[in-house]
């Protein structure tokens, strides 16, 4: 038989919240979740790594009513796994692609500002390479 989880142990495991979990479950980004006979829900192995997957495109920043779309091809079955829901990721990758490629521009010009600020304080820390530049007046510095 296969290993089942209450919802406790996945919000455990998930570190989502029970609210969040039956949440995601009545917007149907989560199918409906067996039920054993206390009606208490019981997930499966299936069902959690389903959550990882989509926890990880949450936290790539990808909306939720995308993230909805993409559970409810999946629920169409095999054959939107070929062209829908790839597509669907290449898309999100994309983004993601150009955000980090942002980011990486961000993170450019704040190197190039530390280091700026790293040569002022060696000046500041040296005074005979300050006297030397005290030949040429002080550029104003953000």
């Amino acid at each position: 038989m296969e290993a089942e989880f209450s919802i406790q142990q996945v919000s455990r495991q998930t570190g989502l919240s029970i609210d969040t979990l039956r949440y995601y479950e009545r917007i149907g980004l989560i199918e409906s979740i067996r039920r054993a006979p206390n009606s208490h829900r019981r997930y499966t192995q299936e069902d959690v790594d389903w959550i990882s997957l989509l926890m990880h495109l949450k936290e790539t920043g990808m909306p939720l009513a995308q993230m909805v779309r993409f559970a409810q091809t999946r629920r169409q079955g095999p054959h939107t796994l070929l062209t829908e829901r790839r597509v669907m990721l290449e898309q999100h990758q994309h983004v993601l692609e150009q955000q980090i490629q942002h980011l990486e521009q961000h993170k450019a010009v704040l190197q190039q500002k530390i280091a700026t600020y790293k040569e002022r304080e060696a000046q500041f820390a040296d005074p005979y390479s300050s006297a030397l530049s005290s030949d040429t007046p002080a550029k104003q510095e953000d």
